[in-house]
């Protein structure tokens, strides 16, 4: 093999911590609003400009005459402007291949706050200590962030490895900076690891077909509704969010209808945020950590192809036909929405990936109902939510259910059975005489 197909392109992202004084706060919200109203701007322009007449050149003409008629956007870096009219030109072109819903409005209290630094050069990142970085946001100054990663810095830097760019984020925890990493790696040779198959639940969240699962121990017994909504907390944590909701809703109760919250409504719901965002900060971490194990240890990972959406639909119904069970299923699509099994598998994805392994998706249906030593769906077999019982007098097989379904999983990988992506949509592609209940 040449030295040329050894090596490929890599580009992935890498968020820190920024260390923001309470002045360089007060600048980046300056900015963050400036681009949110800017595209707001963007978005009113585009819907009364006829369709002959939308253009990338006039509508960049139009953003450059009103920088010079208006003043706050010159709090705006021109390069960060910039950014914000090709992020929603980008926006269009992923509804039009079907792949988002039309860009839309942003309110000021429900949109996500950032603002792009579109080139690396002007970031000007240099390590000063061994947990800290320096890097230099246009119109803010120098900033220090959490070195947790090696980054291409210095004289680590070259063409082929660079920052090309980044992204400062707020969200409930404060300013976060997300790099934009290119490198030239070399192509990882392929996994000699086993073969595996997972299967995602709400009990055990990763249940492996060789028996090694992997379960943080914070999941309740049974969803229903009344689930621990969140298990990432310690009892101190849970305690003093139970305090600032019902707090929140003592507030909310002296407010009209189309009266505006006061601050101290505000201020409570921005520690209840951060309350969930540091819940939502251990369960990622718990991921990766989980993801990138498995992605070195087994060389062919085999998942199910969920239509997650299609699971957390509310079983309210209509008023001619009420739901039955809501409350249960409300705790069970709660549970489901906490697990994040479409973040595990996208993690899982480019993980085996990179250590040179394989990621495949089988059909989903009944593999929780079929039993994974005779190959038989009979009835009875699933009474019990965490145990499987072969209900076939010739069988009587039992164990976890979890566990089952994941051999049931890899069983329809080793079959054939494995989904191909075609046209945008995924087909099955099965060996010709193989059925899926086969017996092992």
């Amino acid at each position: 093999m040449s030295s040329e197909l050894a090596w490929e392109k890599r580009q992935f992202g890498h968020r820190a911590r920024l260390a923001l004084t309470p002045a360089q706060v007060l600048l980046m919200d300056g900015q963050a609003h400036a681009a949110r109203a800017m595209w707001n701007q963007i978005h009113d322009l585009w819907q009364m400009t006829p369709k002959c007449r939308r253009s990338l050149s006039r509508m960049d003409q139009t953003l450059r005459q009103a920088r010079k008629e208006i003043d706050w956007y010159g709090v705006l870096p021109a390069q960060a402007a910039q950014a914000v009219l090709r992020t929603y030109l980008q926006a269009w072109k992923n509804c039009w291949d079907g792949r988002a819903e039309e860009p839309n409005f942003k309110a000021r209290t429900r949109s996500v706050m950032s603002v792009d630094v579109p080139q690396g050069r002007d970031l000007q990142i240099k390590r000063v200590h061994r947990r800290w970085g320096m890097v230099n946001i246009p119109r803010i100054g120098r900033v220090r962030f959490r070195w947790t990663k090696d980054l291409p810095v210095g004289k680590a830097a070259n063409k082929e490895n660079r920052i090309t760019g980044a992204r400062l984020v707020k969200d409930a925890l404060g300013w976060h900076i997300a790099f934009r990493i290119q490198t030239l790696e070399p192509r990882p040779a392929p996994h000699a690891g086993p073969e595996v198959g997972i299967d995602v639940g709400v009990n055990l969240p990763l249940a492996l077909s060789d028996g090694n699962h992997q379960d943080h121990g914070r999941v309740p017994r049974l969803p229903d509704a009344t689930a621990d909504r969140d298990k990432w907390l310690n009892p101190d944590e849970k305690a003093r969010l139970l305090r600032l909701e019902q707090r929140a809703a003592h507030r909310k109760s002296f407010r009209k209808p189309t009266e505006r919250g006061s601050k101290r409504l505000r201020s409570t719901y921005d520690q209840i945020k951060q309350l969930r965002a540091r819940a939502t900060r251990r369960a990622v971490d718990w991921q990766h950590r989980t993801t990138t194990g498995l992605a070195r240890q087994y060389g062919t990972v085999v998942v199910e192809a969920l239509t997650i959406t299609n699971m957390v639909k509310s079983a309210r119904g209509t008023t001619e036909e009420p739901g039955k069970n809501v409350a249960q299923k409300s705790g069970l699509n709660r549970s489901i929405s906490q697990e994040a099994w479409g973040r595990t598998v996208t993690q899982l994805a480019y993980k085996t990936a990179r250590q040179g392994g394989t990621l495949h998706k089988v059909p989903a249906p009944n593999t929780s109902r079929r039993c994974s030593a005779c190959g038989f769906i009979t009835p009875g077999s699933r009474e019990d939510q965490a145990t499987f019982v072969c209900k076939n007098p010739d069988c009587g097989w039992e164990g976890n259910a979890d566990h089952n379904a994941a051999r049931n999983v890899l069983h329809l990988y080793r079959t054939g059975h494995a989904l191909v992506p075609a046209a945008g949509r995924a087909v099955a592609r099965r060996t010709r005489g193989v059925k899926p209940t086969t017996a092992r």
